[in-house]
């Protein structure tokens, strides 16, 4: 079976865990799991985003998210979570609302995000970045392959390809908060536009080849560029400020095309 085939009949556990039930015209319900938990021991803030922003695609007249800036406010937990919609404005290009996601009775993530029709995007284009020179995943190495990282299930879920180990995984932190791979999702699914916050959001956290553990991300923002390629995506992530422990984080993120398809920002703090 052709992948294109096999991606509209299979349902990936990045659907599955993202799917959604209307419960009003502007309310959604989703089940969150623990199959994408960090060293936290709570599901991955960029898969709570991308939960977050397919509840507004649904809300909105336009289908393609262009932008999407998210605000952590609790760590989430596995089980039913709660997505309340508002518009805040319609527009004949663009579509702006805001998403407040909600368990246990808190708010623990709000994102606003903007939507557009990429088919109709129909101005200049010019990109003065390339993407980076990686060899084929084929010829690079898989840095988690043989190692078992107990309660970390968001490693499970997505694949990596390097040139040599990270520094902090030999317990050598290079001093160099910066990193280039290939990424995917590790059952096969390819990636689309609802699934770049939570790819953006995969990879360890620079900072730990600055010596420091894991950090928690504050805030995230995501410029969603282009419709990714079938196939494997070239991240490229570096941290240049560390500031009373807070950090930020940039990616740029190329499909197989080598075309520009997401750049994000985050701030975090370290724990």
């Amino acid at each position: 079976m052709a992948s294109a085939e096999l991606q509209e009949t299979t349902e990936y556990l990045f659907d599955q865990d993202t799917r959604l039930t209307p419960v009003g015209s502007d309310i959604f319900t989703v089940q969150l799991t623990d199959r994408w938990n960090t060293a936290s021991g709570n599901p991955n803030g960029g898969y709570l985003m991308a939960a977050g922003v397919r509840a507004l695609q649904q809300h909105s007249d336009l289908g393609d998210p262009l932008v999407a800036s998210a605000f952590f406010l609790r760590p989430g937990a596995p089980g039913a979570a709660r997505i309340h919609v508002e518009t805040a404005r319609k527009g004949r290009r663009t579509s702006t609302a805001e998403a407040r996601m909600h368990q246990g009775g808190k708010e623990i993530l709000r994102i606003v995000a903007t939507f557009t029709d990429l088919d109709r995007a129909d101005g200049r284009t010019l990109s003065l970045a390339a993407m980076p020179d990686l060899p084929s995943p084929d010829d690079l190495i898989d840095p988690l392959a043989d190692i078992t990282l107990p309660g970390i299930t968001v490693a499970d879920r997505v694949e990596y390809r390097i040139a040599q180990p990270p520094g902090w995984l030999r317990g050598q932190p290079s001093g160099d908060p910066s990193m280039t791979f290939w990424m995917r999702f590790a059952d096969g699914r390819e990636p689309d536009l609802l699934s770049l916050p939570f790819l953006a959001d995969a990879a360890y956290p620079a900072v730990m080849e600055l010596g420091e553990l894991p950090s928690a991300t504050v805030e995230l923002t995501i410029h969603l560029r282009n419709r990714p390629a079938p196939g494997w995506l070239v991240c490229q992530i570096s941290t240049r400020h560390l500031t009373g422990g807070f950090h930020e984080e940039d990616c740029d993120i190329w499909d197989s095309r080598g075309t520009l398809i997401a750049q994000t920002r985050q701030l975090a703090i370290l724990h």
